[in-house]
């Protein structure tokens, strides 16, 4: 007998057993949700190839479709929603034009993306932008070109050495380490005038590409924003509706989060042809191309690269839709499942394998409910827009309704792109850790059906024990839940990264062929996101477990310790916070066990409160010292690269600063930043403990 039908018959069993019984318990409706008898993979199906008929980028009718579509399911589905809108500053490519002068001859670049034989979307193919970056500085460079690996601090530290002056170029680098609005920022920090980045075939392409393989086509762009903020750049801190205040242009290039430098993205086969008029010294082994590649050197030139870039920037209406089941019990207590719905293009992998599952996602709590299942507490699904451009959506509807998440949110689950490529993943704050893994030991593997994905995650030998990622950088919509407001957040998908992100090539066929072509992983992501969302809002005492959280400070101590052992900081009140807080996540085991005994309602209320509580304490109203939007202690986002993750951000930040600056003063501002965690970590464990001092 397989499992699946074993786990049929199980279903079966306990249909049966409950038909003499009043109510079944949450456990049942939570089995039933997982059921190979609910899950729906042609449906997934067809509402991906329905949102990815055509591109549909933020501010645009395709989009306005988009969000139409996916409101129609969610009513369709009994589900009481809404469009919540806000007007934001996004802007769009008026010209571009790139050439290259060398001694030999002049390449003028065709910056398109080609149109492959048979490609059934080539009739809205001119409905994909012109190859750009969001939020690019407007003008014209001339310069010699200088490879800068992937324009990271470090290889302009590298270049340094090599005695190679990068003032009034035009820096090259190519995608894959860093966020590309740092690429950008970084080139300008050491005098750069313009940037070019381009995806390496040796990272992103293969011998065949898509359509014959997964792969990068030669001329194929990775497009995307350069912004380094969150949120409308125009209104920081505050939500974009109506005749809302805004800042000048001038404002927001003080700011310091929009490029100064004028950027373009282009493809491999253009970045491959401006590699082959560089000369200058030899770069190093790990900067080097593929086995095909041209020998990559550093220059300065002696090419002259010519960029020219226009953009348009213009206050367009973007729509969020809401859907919300309202809790029977504690209608006040919201457990949220988000995904955003803009592409760059066509988004069948980013963003809408998420909102094909969410959708999915949808339809089967209208199942439960037709068996009778009602939520403990609030379930609000939510369809963001605007992402692609800075996570504007999520972060106009949070900076909205800040204090009201701020003391309801139970927990906020992400999933931008459900299936990538590889092994299913997540990342999450730490008191998640064991619920994730429970779901994960009940949802069968989709690439295995004699075992379960927890099973595949364990025997893939990456880990022996479980190993889940944080949510330190900014790379989705979780950033205002978990670093503005303090919400415990859970991120997930299959894989991470894919070839053809964000260029034209990320759409239906590629995901029918290479992503997941009978989208059982589609269906698996829906079974953990939703049991997730189950368990959070059904089970009586929230299944959080601040033990793991303690756990993972203690680590990022020793290793910050590692770090500065030679600097004369003192990390004894860290040490002592994390401390008081293991200890307090020790004692709710006790607290639980005592509410067994009490049955009270108001008791099992203040309890869950201080679960939830706990999280919002490790943020600080004055935020991190030079990035004041950012309100956790905890995690944030590297400086230099917004999709990397820091613990303890601001501690970071200063020691950055004082490694630089090496002053007693800069030094002292370190310890201040220990202090300042410290203190958040002992507040926390007041919160979790309950008791005043």
């Amino acid at each position: 007998m397989t499992k699946l039908t074993f786990f049929t018959l199980i279903v079966l069993a306990t249909s049966i057993s409950f038909i003499f019984l009043e109510t079944p318990p949450k456990s049942y409706y939570h089995t039933l949700f997982i059921s190979h008898s609910f899950s729906d993979n042609s449906s997934i199906a067809n509402h991906l190839c329905t949102l990815t008929k055509r591109p549909h980028v933020a501010g645009s009718q395709a989009n306005v479709d988009a969000a139409a579509y996916v409101l129609s399911i969610f009513t369709s589905c009994n589900i009481p929603s809404h469009i919540t809108s806000y007007d934001v500053a996004l802007t769009y490519p008026v010209s571009r034009s790139l050439t290259l002068k060398s001694s030999e001859k002049t390449i003028k670049f065709g910056l398109f993306q080609v149109i492959y034989d048979g490609d059934p979307y080539a009739e809205v193919a001119n409905e994909v932008l012109p190859t750009f970056h969001a939020y690019a500085r407007s003008g014209t460079v001339t310069g010699a070109v200088v490879y800068a690996n992937y324009g990271r601090v470090e290889d302009y530290a590298t270049l340094r050495e090599m005695g190679v002056n990068v003032s009034n170029t035009v820096v090259l680098a190519r995608y894959g380490k860093i966020y590309r609005g740092d690429i950008v920022h970084n080139a300008h920090a050491v005098g750069a005038i313009g940037v070019l980045i381009f995806t390496d075939k040796k990272d992103y392409g293969g011998e065949k590409w898509f359509p014959d393989d997964k792969w990068m086509p030669p001329s194929g762009v990775q497009v995307g924003s350069v912004y380094d903020g969150i949120g409308d750049p125009t209104t920081p801190g505050w939500p974009s509706t109506g005749e809302c205040e805004r800042l000048s242009d001038e404002e927001v290039d003080e700011g310091g989060n929009v490029p100064l430098i004028p950027s373009l993205p282009i493809s491999w086969a253009d970045g491959d042809a401006i590699i082959r008029t560089i000369g200058g010294k030899v770069a190093n082994a790990d900067w080097q191309g593929g086995k095909d590649s041209p020998i990559y050197r550093v220059g300065p030139g002696p090419a002259i690269a010519n960029l020219s870039y226009e953009g348009q920037e213009v206050i367009s209406t973007i729509q969020n839709v809401i859907g919300v089941i309202e809790g029977e019990e504690e209608p006040d207590r919201f457990v949220i499942l988000g995904n955003h719905r803009d592409a760059w293009t066509f988004g069948a992998v980013d963003p809408n394998s998420g909102t094909a599952s969410l959708l999915e996602i949808a339809q089967r709590l209208e199942k439960l409910q037709k068996r009778g299942w009602r939520p403990r507490r609030t379930i609000i699904l939510c369809n963001w827009d605007a992402e692609e451009y800075g996570l504007i959506g999520s972060t106009e509807w949070v900076e909205e309704n800040r204090e009201m998440l701020a003391a309801r949110v139970v927990a906020y689950l992400n999933v931008d792109c459900a299936v990538q490529a590889g092994d299913f993943r997540a990342s999450a704050t730490p008191q998640l850790d064991e619920l994730i893994i429970q779901a994960a030991q009940q949802v069968q593997d989709p690439d295995n059906s004699s075992q379960t994905i927890y099973e595949s995650w364990l025997a893939s030998g990456n880990v022996t024990t479980v190993k889940l990622g944080r949510l330190g950088g900014a790379g989705s919509d979780y950033a205002a839940f978990v670093q503005h407001i303090g919400s415990p957040t859970l991120d997930m998908s299959f894989g991470e990264g894919y070839p053809v992100y964000h260029s034209m090539y990320d759409d239906f066929v590629w995901m029918k062929k290479f992503g997941d072509p009978m989208f059982h992983r589609h269906v698996a992501v829906a079974s953990i996101w939703g049991l997730v969302a189950l368990r959070l809002a059904d089970d009586e005492v929230l299944p959080f477990n601040y033990l793991s959280y303690a756990y993972e400070l203690q680590k990022s101590a020793e290793y910050l310790e590692a770090e500065i052992s030679d600097k004369g900081i003192s990390l004894v009140p860290l040490y002592a916070s994390i401390e008081k807080l293991r200890k307090a996540a020790s004692r709710i085991k006790d607290d639980i066990k005592a509410l067994k005994a009490k049955r009270s309602r108001a008791s099992v209320r203040e309890l869950n409160d201080r679960l939830i509580m706990t999280e919002r304490a490790f943020t600080d109203r004055d935020g991190l010292s030079s990035r004041t939007w950012y309100k956790h202690l905890i995690y944030a986002p590297a400086k230099h690269n917004d999709y990397g993750s820091n613990s303890f951000p601001g501690i970071s930040d200063a020691i950055e600063s004082a490694k630089s600056l090496n002053s007693s003063d800069s030094w002292h501002s370190v310890q201040h930043e220990v202090w300042r965690v410290a203190r958040a970590i002992t507040q926390a464990s007041l919160v979790l403990s309950g008791r005043l001092t």
